[in-house]
C-alpha cells in the first residue's frame, strides 16, 4: 500500500505548508493581493522566538535520563542495580545504585546549570523591544511575537531582530550598511540595498501602504545564498517583479550602521533564520582515547562474564556430592530446591555477575568528563596564545577532542591568512608588458606617483596611453571596495576629493583594498559610489563618473568578478579582474605573452597576482547583457546554475590590459612552527586556491620545502604531456626506488609534491582504464606516504574535504588536523579529526565551525606540542589507573569465592564497595589528570621529537594496557594471599572468638576484608604518587588527604554503633586490626611488595631502553642538579643555533616572505641544520629553562 498521498495530506495540513513546498510567499503587512494577481494562500511560520535550550521544566528528568542512559556503561549498570532489587544477591542494591545515582544526578546537575544558561539567554534574546509598523504608526512589541511579513523599523547600532528584506532607508540612494561581526567575524562595513520600486518609501504612512508580496526559498543557513523575488502591485498597472538576493537580505544578529533607519520585511523569523540554522549542533567527533576506552570496557565485560561463568560453574560442581550441599543455615526452602537446575543456575550467575560488577568502572566516564571540561580552560588561559594585536586568546569550542591534539599525524592547513597574514600590500602592475611600480626610487629620492609611471616611459605612445588610462579605470571601478569617511575633522565636514587624508577603504577582500589604494598612489583615486555613480579622480585631478549597471560578483568557482559601466561620454564597457587562468583563456586580443611572463616571474617569488581585461559593448550587447542577467536573477529555481550561464555568456571576447602583485607576507613564526612540526612526526600539506608558483614560493619561505627537497609534480601540465597513468607510476617507482635505497643505508633524499586541483579531481575520480593496474587513489596515496611534504594549489572548498577524507581513509586510518582561516576552509576542519579556525581576516566563520580556535598560525606549536602532549598523557593514565584499580578491587573478591564454597558471600563490606570508586581514589587521579606534567613546558617546546613518545596513541595500545591489568592482576593476588598467611595457624578464644597464633588479631570475614581493603587503597594512591612528577601543595593534599580521609571513615564507620543500620558488623573491626602490631607491619609488606614490580620495571626501561622523554627527564634532573636552572625560574630562552648574523634564533624565523628568502635567514637555517645533523642532542645539551605559567 502507497502511503505518500496519505503522508503529504498530513505534512501539508498538520505540519504546514512550508514543510511541502519548495519556495514561501510572504504578503508584506499582510496584506492580500489583488484578486486578480493571485491565489491567497495563508501559511503558518513559526513565531520570533530563538529556542537554543535541550530542555523545559516539564520534560527535563524523563529526557536528561533518557540520554545519561543511553550510555552503555550507565545502561549496564542501571540492569545491575535491577538484578539486585530483583533476585537475592549477595550485596545491597545500595553498592550498585548509589555510584550510579551519583553519576546521573552530578552529570544532570552540570547538563541542567549549561541549559538553565541558555534558557537566560533565550529570554533575554526574546524580550528584546522592536519597533513594528502598524496601520502607518510604529508601535512597540517584543522581539518573540514577531511574525513573518511584519514590517519592522531599525535604527542605527541596533541589531536586526530576524532575516529582513530590506525596503528602504534613510539614505537618500536606498543602501544601509552593516556589520555581521556575529554572524561571522567581519568587522567591515557591507552595503546593503533596496530594490528601486521600493526605496522611496521614506515614512511609516508610505511603508504601511505598500503592496507587494515577496516570493523566495526555504530557509537554508548558507549566510551568504538568497534567492527571491518581489512583485509590487499597483492599481490598474501589472505588478513589477524584482529580483533579490544576498544583497538585500539583512541576517539576524547583523547590525545597523552608518544609517538613521530602515524599513524591512520579516521574512524568516525564530528557528527558521540563517544564524539559528548555523548554530545547530554539528556532527559528533569522537576521540581515539574514547575509541580505546569502549574497547577495553567489552574486554573487562568479557572478563566479568567469564568470572561469573567459571563461578557458577565451579558452585555446581563443588556441590554435585550431596554432603556439599548448600550449608545448613543457609536454610533453603522447598521451593527453591524444586526450582529447575537451570534457573537456579541463571539465577546464580546473575548474582556473580553483580558481586563482580565493580571490574567495570562507572566513574570512569563522569571522571573523564570532569576533567576535559576543567582541562579545556588552560587553553583558555595561555598567556602565550593570547594575541595583542586581535585582542583575543585561544578558544575550546569542543572539549571531547583534547587529548586528540596530541595525536596528529597530518596537519592541512590553509596558505592565505593562515600561514600568511592576508595584509596585502600592492607591489606592481604592469600594463602590456610595462611596468609599473608606485614611489619608485630614482637616484635615492622618491619620486611621486604620476613621476614614476613618466620615469617608466616618458613619452607614451596614444595606444599605450589609452590601454594605461583604461587598466587603471578597471582597477577603480571593478570591486566592491566601501569608502569610510570621517564625518568631521577640527569641525569641519571633510571628504577624499577635497584632498585631505581623512577616509580609508573597507572591503570584506584585503586584495580589492590593496589594489585600490595601490591605485591612488599611483594616481587614480576611488571616490564614492553614489547615486549609482561611481567617481573617480584621475591624475589630472578631474572627477571622472560612471554609472555602475551591473555587479558580476566574484565566485570561487569562475575566480573573477566583472562589472558593467557606462562612461560619461555613454559607452558601455564590461571590466573584468581574475586568476589568470580563468583570464586568459577568454582574452582574444592584447599582449598576452608578455604580460604572462610578468605574471609567472610575479608568482616564483610569492607574489598574488590578477590579471585584469575589458570589452567595449554596444548597445545591442548591453541589452542582450541585461536581459540574460534579468532572467536569471528572476528565477526562484536553479537561479545559481543560470546565473553562471549568464556571466560565461558575457564574459568572454576580452583585450587584456596587464596584471598585478600583490605581496602577503608570511606569519611570524610561521616558518618556526612547519619545521617544528615536521620534527615531531607530523606530515604538513598545504591546501590552497593559489596557483602553484605563488604557493610553491610560500612553501620554501616557510620551510615546508628545503632548498634540498627534490620537488614531484602531479599537475595538469605534466598530465598533458603524457598520461596520467604513466605519470603515476614514474612517480611511484621514483620514491619507491629511494626508499629501497634508504634501506641500504644511503643518504635518503627529501621528497616534497606539488599537485594541482585538475589533476586531483582525475586521481580521485574512479576510471575503466585504472581497474586493470589498481585503483589510482592507492598509487597516489602510496606516492604521498613517502613525502616529507605536499602542496595542494588550485584547490576548491569541496577539494580540500575530498584530500582530507582520502588521508582519513586509508588503511593507516591516521589522525588529521585541518586548520584554516576563511569559509572556504570550512569543509576541511568539518572534516578532519580536530578543526582549527583561525581568528583572521576572513571572518569567523572557521572559527565558529572549529573544534578549536586560535589567533595565529604560530600558536599551533604550543597547542600540538605542549597542550596536546599532556592532555593525552594525563588522559591515558587516568583511563589505564581506572581499569587497573578496579582489577586490584574485585579480583581478590574472586579469589575469596574459592574460600567461602562460591557462595557469593562478599570480602568487602557495603560502604566500602560504595565509595572506593566515588570517595577513596577518585580525586587523586583527577588531580593526576588536570596538573601533571612530565617533562618541562620549555622542553616540549624546545625538543618537537618529544612529541613521537606519545604518537599513535602510544599509551592506549593493547601491550601497555596488558601490562596494567596483569599489574592489577599481580597487586590483587599479594593483597589476598599476603592477608591469608597472616590469618594462618587460628585458635579459639575463651569466649569462642577465632584468633590469629601469629598476629594475635581476632580473626573474622570482615577483620580478612579490612585488611585487604586497607593494602588495596593505600597501594593504588601509593603508585599514583609514583608516577607524579610535578608536585604541588594541592598534590599533597589530595593524595595525602585521601589516604587520611579513608582511614578517618573507617574508624568513625566502625567505632559508633549507628542507629539507622540493621547491621553492626563493622562495629570495632578497623580498630582492633589497627592494634595489632604485626597487622601493620603486614600492611607495610604487602604495600612494598606490591609497588616493587612496577618500580623495578621503571628502573630496568629508564637505564636500557629510556624513550626520548626519558632521556630528557634525566637530561633536566642532571641540569637541576648542576644548578643550570634554578628549579622555579630559569633565564630567558636564548639563541642555541645562531650562525650568519644577529637575526638567527632557533625559535624565530629568519624573516617573513621576501626576508626567509634572504641571505642571513638562509645562513641561520643552514647552520641550525648543520647542527642538528652533526649532533642530533644538540638541544638537549643547552641549557634549560621553564617558560612563563601557560595555567597548567
Amino acid at each position: 500500500m502507497d502511503f505518500s498521498v496519505l503522508r503529504n495530506l498530513i505534512s501539508r495540513y498538520c505540519a504546514g505548508e512550508e514543510y511541502w513546498v519548495d519556495s514561501r510567499t510572504v504578503y508584506i503587512g499582510h496584506k492580500e493581493p489583488p484578486p486578480a494577481a493571485e491565489a491567497y494562500i495563508p501559511q503558518r511560520y513559526p513565531d520570533n522566538r530563538i529556542v537554543s535550550s535541550k530542555y523545559t521544566l516539564w520534560n527535563f528528568i524523563p529526557k536528561n535520563l533518557f540520554e545519561q542512559f543511553r550510555r552503555i556503561a550507565n545502561f549496564y549498570f542501571l540492569l545491575i542495580f535491577l538484578v539486585q532489587l530483583i533476585i537475592d544477591t549477595p550485596t545491597s542494591p545500595v553498592t550498585s545504585g548509589l555510584p550510579l545515582f551519583f553519576v546521573i544526578t552530578v552529570t544532570a546537575i552540570k547538563q541542567g546549570y549549561e541549559d538553565w544558561l541558555r534558557h537566560k539567554a533565550d529570554c533575554s534574546i526574546n524580550e528584546c523591544p522592536v519597533d513594528m509598523v502598524q496601520q502607518g504608526t510604529v508601535v512597540r512589541t517584543q522581539s518573540s511575537k514577531l511574525r513573518v511579513g511584519d514590517v519592522v523599523m531599525v535604527r542605527e547600532d541596533e541589531t536586526f531582530p530576524c532575516d529582513l528584506i530590506l525596503l528602504s532607508s534613510s539614505r537618500g540612494d536606498g543602501t544601509c550598511y552593516v556589520t555581521t561581526t556575529s554572524l561571522d567575524g567581519e568587522s567591515s562595513h557591507k552595503t546593503y540595498y533596496a530594490v528601486p520600486d521600493t526605496m522611496a518609501f521614506k515614512t511609516e504612512q508610505e511603508v504601511d501602504s505598500l503592496h507587494a508580496t515577496i516570493e523566495c526559498e526555504q530557509p537554508q543557513p548558507d549566510l551568504y545564498k538568497f534567492v527571491g523575488r518581489i512583485n509590487i502591485y499597483k492599481e490598474r498597472e501589472d505588478p513589477i517583479a524584482r529580483p533579490l538576493g544576498a544583497e538585500n537580505l539583512l541576517l539576524r544578529g547583523a547590525t545597523l550602521k552608518n544609517t538613521g533607519h530602515i524599513y524591512a520585511v520579516a521574512i524568516y523569523t525564530g528557528m527558521d533564520t540563517k544564524m539559528a540554522l548555523n548554530y545547530q549542533s554539528k556532527s559528533q567527533k569522537r576521540s581515539a582515547v574514547e575509541k580505546s576506552m569502549n574497547a577495553f570496557l567489552i574486554v573487562y565485560l568479557c572478563i566479568l562474564i567469564s568470572k561469573a561463568v567459571i563461578n557458577t560453574v565451579l558452585k555446581y560442581a563443588w556441590q554435585w556430592s550431596a554432603d556439599r550441599d548448600e550449608p545448613w543455615y543457609n536454610h533453603r526452602t522447598e521451593i527453591d530446591r524444586e526450582r529447575h537446575v537451570v534457573i537456579r543456575a541463571f539465577t546464580d550467575f546473575l548474582a556473580f555477575m553483580v558481586l563482580f560488577n565493580y571490574i567495570i568502572p562507572v566513574s570512569m566516564y563522569v571522571t573523564v568528563e570532569m576533567q576535559k571540561f576543567l582541562g579545556s580552560y588552560f587553553i583558555a588561559w595561555d598567556k602565550d596564545m593570547y594575541d595583542e594585536e586581535l585582542g583575543v586568546g585561544a578558544q575550546v569550542n569542543t572539549s571531547d577532542l583534547n587529548e586528540e591534539l596530541g595525536q596528529v599525524e597530518y596537519v592541512f592547513t590553509d596558505k592565505t591568512g593562515t600561514l600568511t597574514e592576508n595584509n596585502m600590500e600592492f607591489i606592481e602592475c604592469c600594463v602590456d608588458g610595462h611596468v609599473y611600480i608606485p614611489h619608485a626610487i630614482c637616484n635615492g629620492q622618491i619620486l611621486s606617483a604620476a613621476s614614476s609611471i613618466d620615469m617608466i616611459d616618458s613619452s607614451p605612445g596614444g595606444y599605450r596611453r589609452e590601454h594605461e588610462d583604461l587598466f587603471f579605470r578597471a582597477l577603480c571601478l571593478c570591486h566592491t571596495v566601501q569608502v569610510k569617511e570621517e564625518e568631521t575633522v577640527d569641525s569641519i565636514k571633510r571628504g577624499i576629493h577635497l584632498g585631505k587624508p581623512t577616509s580609508f577603504y573597507i572591503s570584506s577582500s584585503p586584495d580589492e583594498v590593496a589594489l585600490v589604494e595601490g591605485m591612488k598612489r599611483l594616481g587614480y583615486t576611488y571616490l564614492r559610489l553614489k547615486d549609482s555613480h561611481m567617481e573617480i579622480l584621475n591624475k589630472d585631478d578631474e572627477i571622472e563618473r560612471f554609472e555602475l549597471l551591473h555587479v558580476l560578483n566574484f565566485d570561487s568557482v569562475r575566480r573573477r568578478m566583472s562589472v558593467i559601466v557606462k562612461s560619461s561620454s555613454g559607452e558601455y564597457l564590461l571590466f573584468c579582474k581574475g586568476a589568470d587562468t580563468s583570464i586568459f583563456p577568454r582574452v582574444v586580443s592584447g599582449k598576452v605573452e608578455q604580460v604572462r611572463a610578468r605574471v609567472e616571474q610575479n608568482a616564483v617569488e610569492g607574489l598574488r597576482t590578477l590579471c585584469v581585461a575589458y570589452r567595449s559593448l554596444s548597445p545591442a550587447e548591453y541589452e542582450e547583457a541585461c536581459h540574460q542577467l534579468s532572467d536569471a536573477k528572476l528565477a526562484l529555481k536553479d537561479r545559481e546554475q543560470r546565473l553562471a550561464q549568464a556571466y560565461d555568456l558575457i564574459e568572454r571576447d576580452f583585450t587584456l590590459l596587464g596584471a598585478t602583485a600583490v605581496e602577503d607576507r608570511l606569519q611570524e613564526k610561521a616558518a618556526d612552527t612547519i619545521e617544528s612540526l615536521q620534527k615531531a612526526g607530523m606530515k604538513v600539506w598545504v591546501l590552497t586556491g593559489d596557483k602553484m608558483e605563488t604557493a610553491a614560493a610560500t612553501c620554501y619561505a616557510s620551510k615546508l620545502f628545503r632548498r634540498s627537497t627534490q620537488i614531484l609534480e602531479l599537475t595538469k601540465k605534466r598530465t598533458e604531456e603524457q598520461s596520467l597513468h604513466d605519470v603515476l607510476f614514474d612517480l611511484s617507482r621514483t620514491v619507491l626506488r629511494q626508499r629501497t635505497l634508504s634501506g641500504l643505508s644511503v643518504e635518503c633524499q627529501d621528497y616534497g609534491l606539488i599537485i594541482d586541483g585538475a589533476t586531483l579531481s582525475a586521481v580521485l575520480k574512479p576510471s575503466p582504464e585504472s581497474s586493470g593496474s589498481g585503483n589510482y587513489r592507492e598509487i597516489f596515496l602510496e606516492i604521498c606516504r613517502n613525502c616529507s611534504a605536499v602542496l595542494c594549489c588550485r584547490m576548491a572548498p569541496l577539494q580540500k574535504a575530498q584530500i582530507v577524507k582520502l588521508i582519513k581513509a586509508s588503511k593507516e586510518h591516521p589522525i588529521t588536523l585541518a586548520i584554516g582561516d576563511g569559509a572556504n576552509d570550512v569543509s576541511m576542519i568539518l572534516e578532519a579529526h580536530v578543526g582549527i579556525g583561525i581568528m583572521g581576516k576572513e571572518g569567523r566563520q572557521a572559527a565558529r565551525n572549529s573544534d578549536y580556535a586560535i589567533p595565529k598560525f604560530k600558536h599551533l606549536k604550543k597547542m600540538l606540542l605542549v597542550h596536546g602532549h599532556f592532555y593525552y598523557i594525563r588522559i591515558a593514565e587516568l583511563v589505564q589507573y581506572f581499569f587497573y584499580k578496579n582489577v586490584c578491587f574485585i579480583f581478590p573478591q574472586f579469589l575469596y569465592q574459592f574460600f567461602c564454597g562460591f557462595s557469593q558471600q562478599p570480602l568487602y563490606d557495603t560502604a566500602y564497595l560504595t565509595l572506593y570508586n566515588i570517595s577513596f581514589t577518585s580525586l587523586p587521579i583527577l588531580l593526576y589528570s588536570l596538573i601533571e606534567k612530565h617533562i618541562s613546558i620549555e622542553m616540549l617546546k624546545r625538543d618537537p621529537t618529544l612529541y613521537r613518545d606519545v604518537a599513535k596513541n602510544a599509551l592506549l595500545r593493547w601491550p601497555v594496557f596488558l601490562y596494567w591489568t596483569c599489574l592489577g592482576l599481580f597487586n590483587a593476588c599479594i593483597f589476598f594471599f599476603g592477608a591469608y598467611f597472616l590469618f594462618d595457624n587460628t585458635t579459639f578464644t575463651s569466649n569462642g572468638q577465632l584468633m590469629t597464633t601469629n598476629t594475635q588479631m581476632m580473626f573474622g570475614n570482615w577483620t580478612f576484608g579490612t585488611l585487604v581493603f586497607t593494602v588495596l587503597v593505600f597501594t593504588v594512591t601509593l603508585k599514583l604518587a609514583l608516577d607524579t612528577h610535578h608536585w604541588t601543595w594541592i598534590n599533597h593534599f589530595v593524595i595525602w588527604g585521601s589516604l587520611l580521609f579513608y582511614v578517618i571513615f573507617s574508624l568513625l564507620w566502625g567505632g559508633i554503633i549507628w542507629p539507622f543500620l540493621n547491621y553492626q558488623r563493622m562495629y570495632y573491626v578497623f580498630m582492633q586490626m589497627l592494634s595489632s602490631g604485626p597487622a601493620w607491619l603486614g600492611i607495610i609488606l604487602l604495600i612494598t611488595i606490591s609497588l616493587l614490580p612496577d618500580v623495578v620495571k621503571k628502573v630496568l626501561c629508564r637505564t636500557l631502553w629510556p624513550t626520548a622523554t626519558e632521556r630528557a627527564q634525566r637530561v633536566r634532573a642532571d641540569g637541576v642538579h648542576e644548578g643550570s636552572v634554578s628549579p622555579a625560574t630559569g633565564p630567558d630562552p636564548s639563541p642555541v643555533a645562531g650562525g650568519g648574523g644577529s637575526e638567527s634564533d632557533m625559535l624565530c624565523p629568519a624573516r617573513t616572505c621576501g626576508g626567509e628568502r634572504g641571505g642571513e635567514g638562509v645562513r641561520a637555517a643552514r647552520t641550525y641544520d648543520s647542527m642538528m645533523s652533526h649532533n642530533p642532542n644538540y638541544l638537549l645539551s643547552q641549557p634549560l629553562d621553564h617558560a612563563p605559567s601557560d595555567g597548567h
